[in-house]
């Protein structure tokens, strides 16, 4: 197994994407803090790892945005679980709106959990990785982070900065150890697509249960992302098979983004 023996934090590990790419590094010997702003979606994520394969996970709750709640649960993790060795910023929320309906709130959400919340996990994570010399950070990005898109303004400003954020780190963090990828998926649908949906359709001016086929028609592989594409993305750059690659943002796109 490629990961035995290491410890990996996920966030938004509770559902969607981040429950599979918890699911998938305990298939490969880590050991998974799963955590969400759920408590009892990172418990039931944990429970069926124990369950499914025997392997060590358990759960916490609190907001990415938080520091001082991240900080107490990475401490905890660490007497618990053992040190850090992987820290997967997978918790992310949108919005699809209009530009001109784009309220403070909805702009200031966006920042707070996907930019804000992976600027303090990349902290929280390499302080813990420094006195070691080695350590993986995988951030969640988009497709929208690497084009924009019109009703999507607010995510994809904030997952832009997860790319600019992810080349940063990556540079200043080489000579001690410590890789930052970024994932740039493309539509994948997730608990969170299925509450968003309706806002597509809107757009578009089309039925909601078409959006999938829709989007799906417009991809060069002919198919959505899955979930399980982002876990084994994931997984290969927690792993040593990935030790030369750091300052990415790998597509997961189908062929709809190549940039």
């Amino acid at each position: 197994m490629r990961l035995q023996n290491r410890v990996a934090v996920v966030t938004g590990g509770g559902s969607g994407i981040g429950g599979e790419i918890c699911r998938a590094l305990a298939r490969e010997g880590a050991s998974v803090a799963v955590t969400d702003l759920r408590e009892e979606a990172a418990e039931a994520v944990a429970a069926q790892i124990q369950g499914a394969s025997r392997g060590q996970a358990a759960a916490w709750a609190f907001d990415v945005g938080d520091r001082p709640a991240v900080e107490q649960a990475a401490d905890e993790i660490e007497k618990q679980l053992g040190p850090l060795d992987i820290w997967v910023n997978n918790a992310g929320w949108s919005k699809i709106v209009p530009f001109l309906d784009c309220t403070d709130v909805i702009w200031d959400r966006s920042l707070h959990i996907n930019l804000t919340g992976t600027f303090i996990g990349c902290q929280v994570a390499i302080r813990s990785m420094l006195p070691r010399r080695r350590g993986v950070i995988i951030n969640m990005s988009s497709q929208s982070g690497k084009t924009g898109n019109n009703h999507f303004a607010a995510y994809c400003a904030s997952k832009f900065g997860v790319i600019g954020l992810t080349q940063s780190l990556a540079i200043e963090f080489a000579r001690q150890g410590i890789r930052v990828n970024a994932i740039c998926p493309g539509v994948v649908f997730t608990p969170m697509w299925d509450e968003i949906k309706h806002d597509y359709a809107r757009k578009r001016d089309m039925n909601p249960e078409d959006v999938r086929d829709y989007m799906a028609d417009k991809i060069p592989m002919g198919r959505l992302c899955t979930e399980e594409d982002v876990a084994l993305t994931a997984v290969f750059l927690a792993s040593d098979d990935a030790a030369y690659i750091t300052g990415q943002a790998i597509n997961l796109a189908g062929g709809m983004v190549m940039h």
